[in-house]
């Protein structure tokens, strides 16, 4: 198996650049594994394919504003301070640019000079330690001066719209420097019919790192660090799924994040069960899934863990044909883009 193996040529045309007008009115591409076929339907459509005492399982991480300008004391010179998680009060992991010429004991000014910290250490993976001085408030900083964390190939700066769209409506618990985007398709109105059905919608929690977005740099995909990401599994989201299990419904997984969550907390008889922590599980062929058989999905970039993970699920010559297919269809591709779900 080589990285190259998972590669393949996108217009950059096809790149979206905004949401769909409405949520779930994006298109949605079905992949069904045992019959190798392949459909074009609406997102809206995906009630027809859950039943009642089937599971929808959701991840409930909140996007915050990841992303700070600031000005170098004393030259003002610019730099871009992209927090990432709080390691204690005040001390943060981030990602800076210009990266070079940002050492230890810089120091940075915010929002109108309001706000001030320094950078006190660097990571070996190149990330920094950005210490705020005692008294400053984060969240209040983060929640008026930072800006949406858009991924890189959306070209162009937020706006205001963005804190909506680039957020799912039952995202609740903040800690995600990206959106868990096949959840971005679901609307209050789409989610209240899916109950009515007796649909269980099951909660966990995986908040999204930097590294969903990079590809995957060794040849042999196998040897690529995997970033290790914070999640959580109730005992109750447990419980209902391992009955929803037995009985053989569909544990239908909402994104990558959810199955990387899910799949992760499995105990050796293969049942899910609580557990809170820290995942570098790197699923990609072959990968005996032992609590989703559905899953909803992005388009997702080459050479990435996440086209490994969805061709661990559906077959790695399957997903192509159906992305070579996308690609003819003129589906929009990647965050902002349409969704696929995989039978």
């Amino acid at each position: 198996m080589k990285t190259s193996d998972f590669d393949y040529q996108l217009p950059q045309e096809l790149i979206a650049q905004f949401p769909a007008v409405k949520r779930d009115e994006s298109r949605l591409m079905v992949l069904d594994r045992p019959r190798k076929s392949i459909e074009h339907r609406r997102f809206r459509d995906i009630v027809e394919y859950l039943n009642a005492g089937d599971c929808l399982v959701v991840n409930e991480t909140k996007v915050f504003p990841a992303r700070l300008r600031g000005k170098r004391i004393p030259t003002g010179g610019t730099v871009e301070i992209f927090l990432l998680r709080e390691q204690k009060k005040g001390l943060w992991e981030a990602l800076v640019q210009p990266g070079r010429r940002t050492q230890k004991g810089l120091r940075v000014s915010f929002g109108a000079d309001a706000f001030t910290g320094e950078i006190v250490d660097r990571m070996n993976d190149g990330k920094r330690l950005i210490q705020f001085e005692e008294g400053v408030d984060i969240e209040e900083l983060i929640t008026n001066w930072g800006e949406v964390p858009l991924p890189p190939y959306v070209k162009r700066e937020p706006v205001d719209t963005d804190r909506i769209r680039y957020q799912t409506v039952y995202a609740k618990i903040p800690g995600a420097v990206a959106a868990p985007t096949a959840g971005l398709h679901f609307t209050d109105d789409l989610l209240g019919t899916i109950k009515r059905k007796h649909v269980h919608i099951v909660p966990i929690l995986l908040h999204v790192g930097p590294g969903t977005f990079r590809p995957v740099t060794t040849d042999d995909p196998r040897e690529y660090p995997m970033e290790a990401e914070y999640f959580e599994i109730s005992t109750e989201t447990a419980e209902i799924i391992n009955r929803a299990k037995k009985k053989k419904a569909r544990i239908m997984a909402i994104g990558t994040t959810t199955v990387k969550a899910l799949e992760t907390a499995v105990d050796s008889g293969g049942r899910l069960v609580h557990r809170t922590g820290w995942t570098d599980m790197y699923i990609y062929p072959p990968f005996p899934f032992r609590i989703v058989n559905c899953l909803v999905t992005n388009f997702h970039l080459p050479r990435s863990t996440l086209i490994m993970l969805v061709s661990a699920f559906a077959d790695r010559e399957f997903i192509l044909e159906a992305y070579q297919k996308a690609i003819e269809q003129r589906y929009r591709f990647y965050s902002y883009g349409d969704a696929m779900l995989i039978l």
